[in-house]
């Protein structure tokens, strides 16, 4: 990618990885399976009173050419196919789901040097449109996104941001909702094994504020202990070991000291495997 920037979608992503990513709540298991032939499968057990959730994995690849057909419990098949360089520099996938004849997307990125370009359109009568881009290198980048609604000929969002990143820490400032809120993000490795994050968010419209602190730590070459903070009482930790490689058991809880049920916890385990 060399100086290249990344994409708009990008802004603030490892700030907001360290503070969400892998966290699994609600009573939740999740087994995933995954073999080197692209085969895979996914369950999630949910609370005791509901059911078992299940996804098939079928993964094809060529050169440059990626086709992913996904078949849950409940018969619904979701096909994504992926080509790469149909032109320079451009990625291109087409998506749809069976039974619903109204999911069609194309989806259509195009990475230069100092500019980044997604688009997204549905393919139905009446689509919504996504167009996103961002300017600048890999370790600045300025950007913003809309969405248009071509149904009710109304944009359903308008969003900016502005991105740093360098090897040791990465800051961003988005403007969302329309205007309506300003998120600033920041995390800073410590060193190779211990980062920290805090995000803000200001909403103009309430004049309220809100914020999250989190940590990560490698305990050792095989183990990561993660931990996130949050103003409106919510306290979370996450576990996450790799017993061989590629292979994951991660544990996350919640504890939230505002609830009337505070003394139950939420928590979540997820198990990935791969032979």
């Amino acid at each position: 990618m060399g100086s290249k920037p990344a994409p708009f979608s990008d802004i603030g992503k490892r700030a907001k990885d360290l503070l969400t990513k892998d966290y699994n709540y609600d009573h939740k298991f999740t087994l995933s399976i995954l073999s080197s032939t692209g085969m895979g499968f996914t369950a999630t057990g949910l609370k005791k009173d509901e059911v078992f959730v299940g996804d098939i994995n079928t993964l094809y690849k060529s050169k440059n050419t990626v086709v992913d057909v996904k078949v849950d419990t409940y018969s619904n098949v979701s096909t994504k196919v992926t080509v790469n360089d149909i032109l320079p520099s451009t990625k291109a996938a087409f998506s749809f789901k069976i039974p619903d004849h109204k999911s069609g997307k194309l989806d259509v990125q195009y990475f230069h040097h100092h500019a980044a370009i997604e688009s997204s359109i549905g393919l139905n009568p009446n689509p919504l449109l996504d167009f996103s881009a961002a300017i600048g290198s890999s370790n600045l980048s300025l950007g913003g996104e809309v969405g248009f609604d071509t149904a009710s000929s109304s944009f359903i969002k308008y969003n900016a941001g502005i991105g740093l990143n360098k090897p040791d820490f990465s800051a961003a400032l988005l403007l969302m909702d329309k205007g309506q809120t300003l998120k600033a993000s920041y995390v800073h490795s410590v060193n190779p094994f211990h980062s920290v994050a805090a995000e803000m968010t200001h909403r103009f419209s309430s004049l309220e504020n809100s914020f999250t602190i989190g940590s990560s730590h490698a305990v050792d070459p095989f183990t990561v202990v993660k931990t996130r903070f949050s103003d409106n009482g919510k306290a979370a930790m996450l576990y996450q070991h790799e017993w061989r490689p590629k292979s994951l058991i991660t544990f996350s809880a919640e504890y939230d000291s505002k609830t009337t049920h505070a003394a139950n916890p939420k928590y979540g385990i997820a198990l990935a495997l791969k032979p």
